[in-house]
């Protein structure tokens, strides 16, 4: 039987302009749009009507999984909680990053962790316990001695669509700042200050070792599966032109105004941390992204550590005037779904899946002491016509 429901009086975010109209939703499809209020439907109240957010790099599973340093969480309510706050936040789909590679100390479980919360992923997905279609990118710590072999035991995982080739060897690419690589390492704990010199010489030597062979097999394999290839860090244009040569297709916040130029010249999409916007800048020293964004270098905002950062970033950048919404919507939706091969959503268009988030803008009054004058409020989240939020 034929399922069917009209949201009206929105403004629908469309893919180069904003109208106010209805969306038709149809067997979780979208089926039509009209202009005016013509339909009867569930009435929004001039809220705008977004496509879903598509969410490519998120750490924050990691966050509910690990809540504090040696402290884990069980996987699959780990999700649960996770995917909740993204839902809430208007992603209706997830690429959830899973770090590979472990230290050289070996302490860490990083690809035991990285499996148990695949498979707690997956267990929830099939049990229809997801808000958010949910898939699986891979963050390979190509300079780490056993990325390469975990790397490959995810291979028989349909999850998969997304693998990052990461550096962060101290001195380079993100950390080329040691004081600052010290002050986070430090600061979260995973280290003691007198043990801070070794460490920076393991990682140094495990970096020649790896990195180089690591970085190949893995583009290689990648290639094979299908699976879609971004880099991460670059710095230089001898970084960007090896990821170009390796068939990279997404530039993951690099650091320099150098790279990313040099990446949207290889074709490449640059992603960019929306809490970077939100900050006013990079918590490591690196480049803006409203820099990148004024210079036309940025393609895609990600969440990154604040499931909620895009929405905020999109308002904030449309308040002053540094962006109309649908281009923030295409930041958040249009491009990151054409990254990765998603066809079937991303925008508000006939034919696609009726992913879609109503959001209301809240105007702060100015005697509140805030830093946010202009407030996204999710009021309403639809995944494939099903409300889930």
């Amino acid at each position: 039987m034929s399922s069917e429901h009209v949201l009206t009086n929105a403004r629908v975010v469309l893919l180069d302009e904003v109208v106010s109209g209805s969306v038709v939703v149809r067997d979780g499809r979208i089926a039509d749009l009209d202009a005016g209020s013509t339909r009867h439907g569930e009435d929004l109240a001039g809220d705008y009507l977004l496509p879903g957010i598509v969410e490519l790099h998120t750490d924050h599973l990691e966050q509910h999984f690990e809540p504090r340093p040696g402290t884990h969480w069980d996987p699959v309510a780990a999700v649960l909680s996770h995917d909740a706050q993204l839902g809430a936040s208007g992603a209706t789909t997830v690429f959830d990053a899973v770090r590979l590679g472990s230290t050289p100390n070996a302490k860490d479980a990083a690809p035991a962790n990285a499996h148990r919360l695949a498979e707690a992923i997956d267990h929830a997905a099939v049990a229809g316990l997801l808000r958010a279609d949910h898939w699986i990118h891979l963050r390979c710590e190509v300079s780490a001695p056993d990325c390469l072999t975990s790397f490959e035991s995810f291979e028989e995982s349909p999850r998969v669509r997304l693998a990052s080739l990461m550096d962060h060897t101290p001195g380079e690419r993100q950390y080329a700042d040691l004081e600052a690589f010290r002050t986070y390492m430090v600061g979260k704990r995973h280290i003691r200050t007198d043990q801070f010199d070794d460490h920076v010489a393991a990682l140094k030597e495990a970096s020649s070792v790896h990195a180089a062979p690591h970085r190949l097999a893995i583009a290689e394999r990648a290639r094979e599966r299908g699976i879609a290839l971004a880099t991460h860090d670059d710095a230089t244009e001898a970084h960007v032109a090896e990821s170009t040569a390796l068939g990279v297709d997404i530039a993951e916040f690099p650091t320099t105004v150098e790279a990313a130029r040099a990446a949207v010249a290889a074709g490449q999409r640059v992603v960019m941390g929306a809490p970077n916007i939100v900050r006013g800048g990079s918590q490591s020293g690196n480049v803006a992204a409203a820099e990148l964004l004024e210079l036309g270098y940025l393609h895609i905002l990600s969440s990154d550590y604040v499931p909620a950062s895009p929405l905020q970033a999109v308002v904030r950048l449309v308040a002053t005037g540094a962006l109309s919404m649908a281009q923030g919507v295409q930041l958040m939706s249009t491009n990151p779904a054409q990254a990765v091969g998603l066809t079937d959503r991303g925008e508000i268009a006939t034919g696609l899946r009726a992913d879609l988030v109503r959001v209301h803008v809240h105007e702060v009054p100015s005697a509140v002491p805030t830093d946010e004058h202009h407030v996204p409020v999710v009021r309403s989240v639809w995944r494939e016509g099903r409300r889930v939020s």
